[in-house]
């Protein structure tokens, strides 16, 4: 039989507040951690707008010691240590200590995207194709992409499964179906899940190239139209990092430990790049189908959803991911859950977008409210066509959620779809 899976743990490094308290507050707020980067700008990028969270040399110090920082460079294992290490401790629980035996019911799985690109960068600079072997002793476990887990695993003891996954936007909402699986499948206790991804112009100048960024509000970050609008032309590139602890309903009321929200299930799925999807879009017929088999494997029925917390990126798939949920769901106008999208304050977080997303949308069902679709007034027209203005709102609303659905859609024609329920 399943073991039921709860998160009791959270942690997040956002553009627009590190660490639950501050994130929290600036979501409610609409608080947006996008801003002009004169970086961008010299460096003659289209879209001159970025979002990074703030960390300054006192708290990195919080989480890694001076050794460990030593020739340090690696912006998305930071952040995941950091996220990673909130989520444990706000779950209670305790690494092992250095002379005790690794937790052997603590797993860990915190996926990535493109990882160390600073660091590899630094070190290839240094060096010319005659002494490779001068890359450095510190440049493999800062670019490898089990980076981050295995930071994680040294801090924690973690002895359980340790390991990453990579499916670029959908990653984080992967790696929580994964750690799900394992403590359903009685294979661990605990499992601390999430993803994380760098930031800066060698992470970004690739999107840039595709234009799939915007490039149109350069000179006022605080107005760039958000996912859904009709005046969105692009993301606004972002990072950080977020991470969950889960762990069996059964420990979790052992502990007394506060239960954010149950795991209902969900599913994972690949378009395969055919039927109008592709290395960069998504097959709607299979984004259609992750979603009813997402509520098929939670035994939840598609009328039971109060809240959709979007991949909703500020591009022309808006639209078509709208539809997507109208069709899978079979509920317009009206009848449509609520919807909103996070991209609109802290930017497309790449890798790390599923997991923080995630975190946003845990909080607002714990605590009751929905977060402000950011500039997001003038909305889409099919959009409009398929969903009442209400159920996109424009300011923070208190309201009780008791089941919701997290769908991130990633390159590669991958989508990753959850379900949450209210304890």
């Amino acid at each position: 039989m399943k073991k039921r899976v709860v998160i009791t743990g959270l942690g997040v490094v956002s553009p627009n507040g590190v660490g639950i308290s501050a994130f929290s507050e600036a979501i409610k707020k609409g608080v947006s951690g996008i801003e002009f980067l004169a970086e961008l700008r010299d460096l003659k990028f289209s879209c001159q707008l970025g979002a990074a969270p703030k960390i300054s040399e006192e708290k990195k110090r919080e989480y890694l010691s001076d050794l460990q920082l030593r020739n340090f460079n690696s912006s998305g294992i930071l952040y995941g240590v950091i996220a990673g290490m909130d989520a444990l401790k706000d779950a209670k629980i305790e690494p092992a200590k250095p002379e005790e035996a690794p937790l052997w019911d603590l797993g860990i799985i915190f996926g990535t995207g493109i990882s160390g690109v600073d660091k590899f960068r630094e070190a290839i600079h240094k060096i010319d194709d005659k002494n490779v072997r001068r890359l450095g002793s510190t440049s493999v476990a800062q670019t490898m992409t089990s980076g981050v887990s295995a930071y994680l695993g040294g801090l924690i003891g973690a002895g359980n499964m340790v390991t990453a996954n990579s499916s670029a936007c959908a990653t984080g909402t992967e790696a929580l179906l994964m750690g799900y699986e394992h403590i359903a499948a009685g294979k661990a206790k605990y499992m601390l899940c999430g993803s994380s991804s760098d930031s800066g112009p060698y992470i970004w100048g690739g999107f840039d190239a595709m234009k799939v960024t915007t490039y149109k509000y350069n000179d006022t970050p605080n107005k760039v139209a958000g996912p859904m609008s009709e005046d969105a032309s692009g993301f606004v590139p972002g990072s950080g990092a977020g991470a969950y602890l889960l762990e069996s309903l059964e420990s979790a009321q052992q502990r007394g430990a506060t239960i954010y929200a149950e795991i209902l299930g969900g599913a994972i799925n690949n378009g395969g790049q055919r039927d109008g999807g592709s290395m960069t879009a998504p097959n709607s017929a299979a984004v259609q189908k992750c979603i009813s088999e997402a509520l098929k494997n939670a035994n939840v029925s598609a009328a039971e959803i109060d809240y959709i917390n979007g991949h909703l990126t500020a591009t022309i798939k808006d639209p078509d991911e709208i539809e997507n949920w109208s069709i899978a769901l079979n509920r317009k106008g009206n009848q449509f859950p609520f919807i909103n999208s996070l991209k609109g304050m802290v930017g497309h977080c790449l890798a790390a977008s599923g997991s923080i997303e995630i975190v946003s949308a845990i909080l607002q069902l714990h605590e009751g409210f929905i977060f402000p679709n950011v500039n997001c007034e003038n909305l889409h027209p099919k959009i409009a066509s398929l969903i009442s203005s209400e159920k996109i709102s424009m300011k923070t609303q208190k309201t009780s959620l008791q089941t919701i659905a997290k769908a991130s859609f990633g390159f590669g024609d991958v989508n990753a779809c959850a379900i949450f329920k209210k304890i």
